[in-house]
């Protein structure tokens, strides 16, 4: 495995640099997208419809709190980026580890508080009727491997800080290769159910954390840490949480938007659709992981070489960032629009002799999906504008601009949409709120940058 050093980030021809970027982290997003889309089918095909309702009523508790993690890791990453592209590896090193005590004190808190609250969050979140004992069971299971999650997504964001994404790579894969085959063992082999499902879950975060904590002590990572460097330093924090409350917005926002939707589409058409929203939140994470690819492949780059005061590079790194991410956008638009009920059909068991609720529920996800899901991925050729857009100013440390873009499509345009549009005309002002969304934060994030490209990157 060639080793790539982080001062090739900004040297290296920023083509290739991406390439080099994005693969692995495309390839580590599409195994964990792979590995929740899968996880689906298995629950559906061995447990049932109503089992991936709830498992879609747990998902924004617990990747909120698994979230913490990702936001101090990208966060301090941020830092990390700009401070080896500066030459101060003093300040990145004390820098990771400040994060490592912060995931740790941030999220073991959360866990605990979650844990207690649990029979308030998960009506809260959709689980009612039907939905609320499987959720239970799920949920209660999976926050115990949480904070192993949250360092785990700390610590990959810093993996790729220092230039090395193919083990970052293989810290996404790991995690995802372990919970599949424990879903086989626990759920069809053992027949565990609900708790099968949620003890795979957690077993794919230790491994994973197994492989970040070796990745850290072994000689491939530049980041040497002493006792010291875990004693908070309050300057570093407050950079870490300024860049890191942008991750941290969005993912809950998205939590809320969840909160929201399960509740809208419970009273507008029950559980069943729930299920429906259930099996487009799956592709919605799974479909456009060469976009999200690009994105983790750009943030070091930018980061870097902004760093290092190469702006020509930074524009360059930008430009062909955007051109990557919205051709493999379009691809993704394509085939979702021409098979969707192909793709709703690999989430729900055929069997013989299914309860004849279980027929209906069926009955009802195949006849809603397929139209729904192409409205809801009816904008996507257009978003990587504002992805790409809303991480630069991230990548470069202003978390004020990246908080504002970041959170605009979800929560400045998405939830007052469908606040709205659902009591004017029902199950389509929920699915049409997407494309309307998608559309606005882009045109808003592609106005902003355009801004500041004239404004900081105008010089060499």
């Amino acid at each position: 495995m060639a080793k790539l050093t982080s001062e090739e980030l900004g040297t290296r021809s920023i083509s290739k640099l991406l390439i080099s970027q994005s693969v692995p982290a495309s390839i580590g997003i599409l195994v964990m997208s792979l590995n929740i889309l899968v996880d689906s089918i298995f629950v559906g095909n061995w447990i049932g419809s109503i089992a991936i309702a709830a498992i879609n009523v747990v998902l924004p508790v617990s990747f909120f709190i698994g979230a913490l993690g990702m936001a101090i890791g990208i966060g301090g990453s941020s830092i990390i980026s700009r401070a080896l592209g500066a030459d101060n590896k003093a300040k990145a090193i004390k820098t990771f580890g400040n994060q490592i005590t912060l995931t740790l004190l941030v999220t073991i808190t959360m866990a605990l508080i979650g844990l207690y609250f649990t029979d308030t969050l998960i009506p809260a979140f959709g689980g009612k009727g039907a939905i609320f004992d499987p959720a239970k069971t799920y949920y209660t299971i999976v926050l115990y491997g949480i904070p192993f999650l949250a360092l785990c997504m700390m610590g990959n964001t810093v993996i790729r800080a220092e230039g090395k994404p193919k083990f970052a790579m293989i810290a996404m894969i790991i995690p995802s290769v372990g919970n599949l085959l424990m879903d086989y063992l626990f759920i069809y082999v053992f027949d565990w159910g609900m708790a099968g499902a949620a003890w795979a879950t957690t077993t794919g975060y230790v491994l994973c954390f197994s492989y970040v904590l070796y990745f850290f002590l072994s000689k491939n990572s530049e980041l040497k840490l002493t006792p010291q460097c875990l004693g908070l330093n309050f300057p570093i924090v407050k950079e870490i949480s300024s860049l890191g409350v942008v991750t941290l917005a969005r993912q809950a926002t998205t939590s809320i938007v969840y909160l929201l939707m399960n509740n809208i589409l419970f009273s507008l058409g029950g559980e069943a659709l729930v299920a429906v929203y259930a099996i487009i939140g799956r592709m919605l994470m799974f479909a456009l992981f060469p976009v999200f690819g690009i994105t983790q492949g750009f943030l070091p780059i930018a980061g870097f070489n902004y760093g290092a005061q190469k702006f020509t590079r930074v524009r360059e790194t930008i430009n062909t960032a955007i051109k990557y991410a919205a051709i493999l956008a379009s691809l993704v638009f394509l085939g979702l629009f021409i098979f969707p009920a192909e793709i709703a059909e690999l989430f729900l068991s055929n069997k013989e002799g299914l309860p004849e609720a279980d027929k209906a529920v069926n009955a009802y996800v195949l006849q809603h999906t397929p139209n729904a899901m192409r409205w809801v991925f009816a904008a996507t050729p257009i978003i990587a504008l504002q992805l790409i857009g809303a991480a630069y100013f991230q990548a470069i440390g202003k978390a004020i601009p990246a908080l504002l873009l970041t959170l605009s499509r979800q929560g400045f345009f998405f939830i007052p949409l469908i606040l709205i549009l659902p009591n004017m005309i029902g199950e389509l002002g929920v699915w049409i709120s997407f494309p309307i969304a998608d559309v606005l934060a882009t045109i808003l994030t592609g106005w902003y940058l355009k801004k500041e490209i004239r404004k900081t990157l105008t010089k060499g």
